[in-house]
């Protein structure tokens, strides 16, 4: 017999494939090249950041110097003296400094834990520089005498073993993930032009490089454009940029136009700003030339930023903790009322006591999205291809209230720690086939698909400010559109604290559309 889990506890509870009244879904999309769909069908390794990488190991050098201090003092020096703060201190103070001589080296660089020789002689210059600032500062405030001294070089020898060792197995660990492509920058250039290709070059050129170079894209099918660019593919043109970052993972749009082509450049970020990626200009070829801070660089490349991806590295893994923590508590406070409310729908109708439909999630990606079932189970509408009204007939009465009180929501709890494909905050997560009339909402809306640009939540910026409910105009949408990006370009932990706790003043008082 299977072992029960949450997903298949939710099956059985949304009745599982068994739907009448569900049509087939058909995604909208964009017909791509054979070269394109090539290099999707690639198997891709999920991206590790850099930054995180590095965090992580200054964190794990103060904690193993650490370990090594105390563990010798126990051993060692505390038999013979009994408890001292004063070693403690200086394992603490020898710690502290260690990680920031190795920060002043510049060796807590991805690239520099490929290699070994570099990393290493940074290591021991940096480690032994550490202890002869200790050794200087003990006999300036005439210390020496209260330090062992055998505990302090078995401290030096043993410290610098264990980092060693440290190194080594980061070495492994490193290249490993690079050989699987979990630490390329895996970028598209736009241009295939004679541009494009210098551009292709100069990255290629490079020594321990993390840009991954996939293809190139051109709407120009005349002599300029060129089918490679120094090896690199032809893909597509610059419509197809789109469907082709939301099939397989895409870090970064470079364009090796030069600043001149102001017009087409503006066309095509228009296209191009709703994808969740880091967007640059290439200035390797352009003559006017701005102040060094201007630039970024991949390398020894100059580029301009254009837009960043939101919510990356430290803040994509602070978010990842907040909602699997404060999602946890929030699940198990919700129970009880969970409990009641499933009671409630299976004494009102018949059916599944939960309902499940296809919503957008990050990067349009389609996503099964969790709720309690407010509807008549034979008039259900998964794909939301008709708005519920007020007083709508397939409404069942404990469906008015739970919908009202957006109770209905809490099954989202479970996408949120479960399957992480939502978040506690964010843009609300639309059906795939919602509409404004008879439009979808991407067609009502310019650049509706940029609120996708991070996971959707179970509440968000808009719902707070009283946007949630029916969408009968364009008002709505658009303002939901609106506060979307806002949250979006100024996320903050605190502001998700904020959002959640506003929550429920707003369900109290900002619930005239919600029915």
């Amino acid at each position: 017999m299977e072992p029960l889990n949450a997903r298949s506890m939710l099956d059985a509870a949304t009745g599982g494939a068994a739907k009448p009244a569900e049509k087939p879904f058909v995604e909208r999309r964009r017909r791509l090249s054979p070269a394109a769909l090539e290099v999707v069908n690639q198997k891709v390794a999920r991206a590790y950041s850099p930054i995180v990488i590095a965090g992580f190991v200054r964190v794990a050098d103060f904690v193993l110097l650490s370990l090594v201090g105390i563990t010798l003092y126990v051993g060692y020096v505390m038999p013979l003296t009994g408890f001292r703060w004063n070693y403690l201190a200086a394992i603490g103070g020898v710690a502290v400094a260690a990680v920031v001589c190795f920060q002043s080296a510049d060796i807590y660089q991805v690239q520099l834990f490929r290699g070994q020789l570099r990393q290493m002689t940074r290591m021991i210059s940096s480690w032994s520089f550490v202890f002869l600032l200790f050794i200087g500062a003990s006999f300036f405030a005439k210390l020496g005498g209260e330090v062992s001294r055998v505990w302090l070089a078995a401290f030096f020898f043993l410290g610098l073993a264990a980092l060693i060792v440290e190194r080594l197995v980061l070495r492994t660990l490193v290249r490993g993930w690079a050989r699987e492509g979990r630490l390329d920058r895996r970028t598209i250039i736009v241009g295939s032009d004679r541009n494009g290709e210098e551009l292709v070059e100069a990255l290629k050129a490079q020594e321990d490089s993390d840009i991954h170079v996939l293809g190139v894209f051109d709407d120009r099918n005349d002599s300029r454009a060129l089918d490679t660019c120094a090896g690199a593919r032809k893909l597509g043109k610059v419509d197809d940029i789109v469907e082709f970052a939301r099939r397989t993972r895409v870090d970064l749009v470079l364009f090796a136009l030069p600043i001149s082509a102001e017009t087409r450049i503006l066309e095509m970020l228009k296209k191009l700003w709703v994808l969740p990626v880091d967007i640059r200009l290439s200035a390797h070829t352009n003559k006017l030339r701005f102040r060094p801070r201007s630039y970024s660089y991949l390398g020894e490349v100059p580029t301009l930023d254009v837009f960043e991806a939101p919510i990356t590295d430290w803040d994509l893994v602070m978010k990842w903790l907040f909602d699997r923590l404060v999602g946890s508590l929030a699940l198990l406070a919700a129970l009880p009322v969970m409990a009641l409310v499933a009671i409630a729908i299976k004494i009102d109708s018949r059916g599944p006591v939960l309902f499940r439909q296809k919503r957008f999630g990050f990067n349009n990606e389609r996503i099964d999205v969790y709720k309690f079932r407010s509807m008549y189970h034979e008039q259900a509408d998964p794909l939301a291809a008709k708005v519920v009204t007020k007083n709508d007939p397939r409404v069942t009465r404990v469906g008015r209230f739970i919908r009202k009180t957006s109770l209905d929501e809490l099954p989202q709890l479970f996408n949120v720690v479960f399957s992480g494909n939502l978040s506690l905050v964010g843009p609300r997560p639309h059906a795939v086939q919602g509409k404004l009339q008879s439009r979808l909402f991407d067609e009502a809306v310019d650049g509706y698909f940029a609120r996708h640009r991070v996971k959707p939540g179970i509440t968000g910026w808009a719902q707070v400010n009283g946007w949630r409910g029916e969408i009968d105009n364009e008002e709505k949408i658009q303002k939901r559109v609106e506060f979307d990006l806002y949250y979006i370009e100024n996320w903050s932990v605190l502001f998700d604290l904020y959002i959640l706790l506003g929550t429920p003043i707003s369900l109290l008082t900002k619930s005239e559309n919600a029915y």
